[in-house]
């Protein structure tokens, strides 16, 4: 059995002395897994870096077979972001959660376009920590999980919408919202595309991480006995840290 496609290197490990097991998001074809014979090379070790596009070929006797991965460079990113320490982390965070959230072998392809989108916002984007927040919430659109900000879940109205119900996902207003405002999560402007070429807060920010990893936590995850990947809340103290220093 054989197929080709383009796919994004999730995470590359060692297997044995020269090989490695290879997990790609494909464009087609879904997260797939794979042997890369020779793959310690120094020369296959920087191609197959996370992040990095490929034009790949798997092959395998049976289609249940872990099957072997052979390919070329298409787009190298990894080596551009090894210098911008929260850039590098927000790439492995991402890829982190592709990988452990997405089914195997199932064609998520809006999940391959957005984990692109957010790779090319993190090579020259000056909005790239917006442009992962938005990786997030479609990962969970992509899950079945999308969030519902468009009007109040209480009153059905769509202006001043400044919380999300952390029970239904669904945005609520000022209003609404106030009597429990200290157990809901805040909705911020960005996502409600409200901010216009305006640089958000560094609190925007950290709410629209804190959203979409509770529901990433709630409704992907702890169903499963699972956490969030470790590579995320490195990136979210990676970032804390930069724009910390920012702001100063």
């Amino acid at each position: 059995m054989q197929w080709s496609d383009e796919g994004v290197v999730l995470e590359a490990r060692r297997h044995g002395e020269r090989a490695l097991v290879v997990q790609l998001l494909t464009r087609e074809h879904g997260r797939h897994v794979g042997l890369l014979r020779g793959g310690q090379m120094p020369h296959a070790r920087a191609q197959w870096q996370i992040g990095n596009r490929l034009l790949v070929t798997w092959r395998a006797r049976l289609a249940e077979h872990l099957g072997a991965f052979s390919g070329e460079l298409a787009e190298s990113h990894a080596a551009r972001l090894l210098d911008d320490r929260a850039r590098l982390a927000a790439l492995t965070a991402a890829a982190a959660l592709a990988a452990a959230a997405l089914p195997e072998r199932e064609p998520h392809p809006r999940a391959y376009a957005g984990l692109n989108e957010l790779i090319i916002a993190l090579d020259d984007d000056d909005r790239w920590a917006l442009a992962y927040v938005e990786w997030e919430m479609a990962l969970l659109a992509e899950l079945g999980f999308g969030l519902d900000l468009i009007r109040c879940a209480a009153t059905g109205v769509g202006e001043d919408l400044i919380y999300v119900s952390p029970r239904s996902g669904q945005a609520v207003c000022a209003m609404a919202g106030a009597p429990y405002h200290d157990k809901m999560l805040r909705l911020p402007p960005f996502l409600r595309h409200e901010q216009g070429e305006m640089a958000p807060a560094p609190r925007d920010v950290f709410d629209g991480l804190d959203l979409t990893g509770f529901f990433l936590d709630r409704r992907v995850f702890s169903p499963h006995g699972k956490k969030l990947p470790a590579a995320r809340a490195r990136y979210v103290d990676a970032l804390r840290q930069v724009l910390t220093m920012d702001s100063q």
